[in-house]
Order: structure tokens, then C-alpha cells, then sequence
């Protein structure tokens, strides 16, 4: 479910609150938004029934699962026809070692984030997996060194 509504003030704080640290008890959540606690977890349980969140995770350290190595794939696919795109990025999405699908503008159709264990997996990914989807007219890999960010949004309000 899509999120339909604007955000008040209060609503704004606490999605920012638990942006920052989805593990506040409602009791200090509703302290940090001057709000009653039976309050806080009304708006939180409306919030999460409307669809704003998209969940609540652990950022985990890569080496911690056996990730070595990260890589963004550039994909362009031979045609734009709306079903074969939705049901590429379905497929693609479904392949174990893809940590995210970005559906995006320019000179290539999607940026696919891939985990694998070393470089020995990134090409058994990019070059066995990859090359089974006929739609895929080119790709390119580029490997990440670093990440900068927690993957929090920022506060535009």
C-alpha cells in the first residue's frame, strides 16, 4: 500500500524518530514527540497501516553474512515494453544475491546492488545468472569500495 496522505507535524517527528532509531520503546518515542505514549502508538500503528513504512531492519555488517564483495550491475534491456519490464525487474529481483533493483532514467534501464561471497561469485552472478535473461541487451559491473550513509532519508520538512 502506497502512502496517500500528507504527514502532520507530530507524524513527521515520529517517522524521523523512528528513522533514526526504530528500536525507541513507545514510551521514549513519546517523549522525544511530546505526545501521550497511548497517543504515540496510535499515530505509529496508523502510520504503519497506511504503508509509510517500508519496515523496520537491522543494518548489518556485510562480512557478518559472508559478503566480500559488492557490485553495482548497469542493465539496458532491449525493449521498454511495460510488461517485460515489470517482469524483469520480478525476476531479477528474485536472484538470491541481489540486495536491491533500481528502476532508473538515462543510458541504462535498471542499477541492480549485488552481494556475492567473492569475485569468483560476482562472475558466476553477472556472467551464468544474468546472461539467462534474453531481455538484457548489455550490462555493466562496477564494484563498490566504500558506502557512505546509513540509507537514512533526509528530513525535507
Amino acid at each position: 500500500m502506497s502512502h496517500r496522505r500528507t504527514l502532520d507535524r507530530t507524524d513527521h517527528h515520529l517517522v524521523v524518530l523512528l528513522q533514526n532509531n526504530a528500536r525507541m520503546s513507545n514510551k521514549e518515542l513519546a517523549a522525544a514527540a511530546g505526545i501521550a505514549p497511548s497517543t504515540c502508538s496510535e499515530r505509529v500503528r496508523r502510520l504503519e497501516a497506511e504503508g509509510t513504512f517500508r519496515g523496520f531492519h537491522a543494518d548489518v555488517v556485510p562480512a557478518a553474512l559472508g559478503i566480500g564483495v559488492q557490485a553495482m550491475v548497469s542493465i539496458r534491456l532491449r525493449r521498454q515494453n511495460a510488461d517485460e519490464v515489470e517482469a524483469f525487474h520480478t525476476r531479477i529481483e528474485a536472484l538470491d544475491e541481489v540486495a536491491a533493483v533500481f528502476h532508473v532514467t538515462g543510458g541504462n534501464d535498471f542499477l541492480v546492488h549485488i552481494c556475492v561471497r567473492d569475485t569468483d561469485h560476482l562472475r558466476e552472478v553477472v556472467v551464468g545468472e544474468f546472461s539467462k535473461f534474453p531481455e538484457i541487451a548489455h550490462l555493466e559491473s562496477s564494484l563498490i569500495f566504500d558506502r557512505s550513509g546509513d540509507g537514512t532519508l533526509p528530513d525535507l520538512a
